[in-house]
Formats: C-alpha cells, structure tokens, sequence
C-alpha cells in the first residue's frame, strides 16, 4: 500500500510502500495525534523505518493496495 506522509514546514511528502494494512496505518497515525505516541513509525517494504514527530504531522494519504502488472498484453 503506498502511504503519502506531509510535514509542516516541509515542501515534499514522504512517500513509501508498506505492507501493512490500512487499518494498521490509520491506528499508527491515530495514536500519534492521540498522544499516546511522540512518534508516527512506520517501516516500507525494504525494511527502512520512518520516524515523523507527531506534532508536525500534516496529513496522511493511504493508497490502494497495487498488484504489479506484468507484460505488454491487453486487458
């Protein structure tokens, strides 16, 4: 699933695929605006850890999950 992540101040979004779902994302960002987390931590699919300090969180946009397509033939 791709997860779009802005930060205030910042002109670029992350952006990163996760193997997570979207309701594990959407419970990761919850508990980060919550307070219950300083930290909005999140891992892509190569294994690299994102760390956005939960203050400074601007919004969070989860994609469809994609299938890679393969091939040049015709749907």
């Amino acid at each position: 699933m791709e997860v779009k992540i802005g930060v205030q101040h910042t002109p670029r979004e992350i952006v990163l695929e996760s193997g997570l779902s979207a309701e594990d994302v959407e419970s990761a960002v919850a508990a980060a605006l919550g307070g219950k987390a300083e930290l909005l931590s999140l891992t892509d699919d190569k294994g690299r850890k994102v760390l956005v300090p939960a203050d400074r969180l601007s919004y969070v946009d989860l994609g469809e999950p994609s299938v890679r397509k393969v091939g040049f033939g015709a749907l």
